[in-house]
């Protein structure tokens, strides 16, 4: 074969890599079926939507200084997040790795030695020289050897598309790991807050209290009140108290489940008390269902997921099918390195290897089946993440809808029960009822209050469940 020929098979062979088709099936997005709207948006409108959630610091909406500072040692202290992020890195790093397969390998190799063997004699050495001499042997070698593996059937290039679709994914789940720390840090500074609203409530009611029982303690020493009125009012007192301590094992655990979201030891942390807080729901528009498949990083997730199971197939289906490998090794071998890098010591070769399974026990077949089936699995668990995402958004927007027409109501049974506990002490004061009344008015009271406090918490953090249920402030990203 002549040297231009060699030369042509050189060229056509990178060539005929190049322009090869990948096997297995190209990817397209797994269908799902998609509602025009929400059923349980219908009826329920924010207050002002023009001021609705951004897309970044969607905590924001609760005006919250605080809150703020807190949200952003989350996004470069929460340890989960950390992890989530390195993991991505290390997806994008092995993009990287799986694309320079698709290039030759080139090393360089030298060596020397020394040798010598016993009797005397011609004796030939590695780079063909014929020596007469009985003393040691020098030989000095340079070379550059180069192997590739063309890309002919798409198994490389299928297992890149495997990698992208794997470092998406990551990418999908550390925006996911943020989101759900930043509702999670929301929902917890939430809870404090209200856990703070009901202590300043208990310290309040435990105040009115202890006047009731020293006014119970005066009419029982004039004569006009029984011993067990003051034993009653007693009661009610202390268990206002027990019920203040109690709150503060509460307010704790969502304190240092703050800390622990913030990257910091519990110990660390210390939030007062703001007297000036007060619960507040903030406005939350309302997006098409459509916009779930790009806002919501868990949805994400699984679209990628059945992605790179789709790659699979086709670095499965390329085990059907011959690999070439192609070498070539050029370099320079002498007795003396003064010598070494002459034309007449130079040597080469190049080679091609082809190799093709002929029997393996249907190995191959039974993986692309595996291939095939995690495809499946992943394409169905896509569609699932989906039906929850709708899920999700649904009940938040019904669970919003409902408390948004109950706090009027549970408002006027507070005003009506506070009402209702100062006549029927003032009735007790006149003697015209027993103690036992302004026991169950006061009973009411209390629990009317506490209702109303604990859902407007509700409502507060519903609408973070919503803002999570709605994709947050997540923005999809494309890795190369």
């Amino acid at each position: 074969m002549s040297a231009r020929t060699n030369l042509y098979l050189a060229a056509a062979i990178p060539a005929l890599a190049l322009s090869a088709c990948a096997v297995g099936p190209n990817y397209v997005r797994p269908t799902v079926e998609t509602p025009p709207a929400f059923k349980e948006a219908a009826g329920w409108t924010p207050a002002k939507p023009a001021d609705g959630v951004d897309r970044g610091d969607w905590w924001s909406m609760f005006n919250d200084p605080l809150l703020d500072s807190l949200e952003r040692k989350v996004n470069v202290s929460n340890q989960t997040i950390i992890a989530d992020e390195a993991a991505y890195r290390e997806a994008h790093a092995l993009v990287q790795q799986q694309r320079a397969t698709l290039f030759p390998t080139v090393d360089l190799t030298g060596s020397a030695t020394r040798s010598h063997q016993p009797g005397s004699g011609a004796q030939v050495t590695g780079s063909g020289q014929v020596v007469t001499s009985r003393g040691p042997i020098n030989e000095f070698q340079l070379g550059l050897g180069a192997s590739w593996a063309p890309d002919i059937w798409g198994q490389i290039r299928r297992t890149i598309e495997n990698a992208k679709a794997q470092a998406q994914l990551s990418d999908a789940t550390l925006a996911n790991a943020k989101l759900s720390a930043q509702s999670e840090l929301a929902a917890d500074y939430i809870q404090l807050r209200i856990a703070d609203a009901q202590e300043a409530l208990l310290r309040r009611t435990a105040q009115g209290y202890a006047e009731s029982l020293r006014i119970t303690r005066n009419m029982y020493a004039a004569g006009t009140a029984a011993s067990s009125d003051v034993a009653n009012a007693e009661t009610t007192l202390t268990n206002a108290q027990a019920s203040l301590v109690d709150l503060g094992t509460q307010r704790a655990q969502d304190e240092h489940a703050i800390a622990v979201l913030t990257g910091q030891a519990p110990s660390d942390l210390t939030i007062a008390p703001d007297p000036n807080w007060a619960p507040q729901v903030p406005p939350t528009p309302v997006a098409l269902p459509a916009t779930l498949l790009q806002r919501r990083p868990d949805v994400a997730v699984a679209e990628r997921a059945a992605a790179a199971a789709n790659a699979e197939i086709g670095v499965a289906v390329s085990g059907y099918f011959p690999a070439l490998t192609l070498t070539g090794n050029g370099g320079y071998a002498n007795t003396a390195i003064q010598s070494l890098i002459q034309s007449n010591s130079s040597l080469w070769s190049i080679g091609a290897n082809v190799s093709q399974t002929v029997f393996n026990a249907g190995a191959t077949h039974f993986k692309v089946k595996q291939a095939r089936a995690a495809y499946d699995q992943a394409v169905a668990q896509y569609r699932q993440a989906v039906l929850t995402a709708y899920q999700q958004a649904e009940d938040n927007l019904a669970a919003a809808h409902v408390l948004q027409d109950e706090e009027p109501l549970r408002a006027q049974a507070s005003k009506s029960a506070d009402k209702a506990e100062q006549v029927t002490l003032n009735q007790y004061k006149a003697g015209t009822v027993a103690y036992t009344s302004v026991v169950v008015a006061q009973a009411t009271a209390l629990s009317a209050r506490e209702t109303l406090v604990v859902l407007q918490g509700q409502r507060m953090t519903t609408a973070i469940s919503l803002v999570e249920a709605l994709g947050g402030g997540w923005s999809g990203k494309t890795t190369d």
